[in-house]
């Protein structure tokens, strides 16, 4: 999990610093952090439209330059031909529903996960689809797994 605090430091949003692995037979096989797809300027180059909008967190994703990043650890994986089904996702904050679905349909069994985020239906989807959601931060008073 130290792993993914380090990818996010690569993150160029201005309101959230997010770093994900995905790992299989404990080996990693791709990282992700948040930021703006290639080729296109960076949030701390051209400000934060969800700050201008005053966007709450947890809302309206869309109204976003970047890629979250889960979406970019797997987009790696694509790009470079990695299978990712069967493996664990790592990641400094719990995901997104975007990230939620995404994730589910990438055939990863597991996330790992340090910092909540207020996103209800996120934790709905993993929990139907079966993927285990395990807070592993501060956010786990109790020391059990979400779901």
């Amino acid at each position: 999990m130290e792993i993914t605090q380090v990818v996010a430091k690569r993150s160029t949003c201005l309101r959230r610093q997010v770093g994900a692995l995905i790992v299989k037979e404990r080996r990693i096989l791709c990282t992700g952090y948040n930021g703006a797809p290639a080729g296109i300027r960076h949030c701390c180059e051209v400000g934060c439209l969800r700050q201008r909008l005053s966007v709450p967190s947890g809302e309206r994703h869309e109204l976003c330059r970047g890629l979250h990043a889960e979406q970019n650890a797997i987009i790696q994986a694509a790009l470079h031909g990695i299978p990712i089904k069967g493996g664990v996702f790592y990641i400094t904050h719990q995901p997104c529903v975007l990230c939620a679905k995404m994730i589910c349909n990438a055939g990863i069994k597991d996330v790992y996960f340090l910092g909540g985020y207020p996103d209800q239906l996120a934790a709905d989807i993993f929990q139907e689809a079966g993927v285990k959601l395990i807070c592993m931060g501060e956010d786990n008073k109790n020391g059990h797994d979400e779901n």
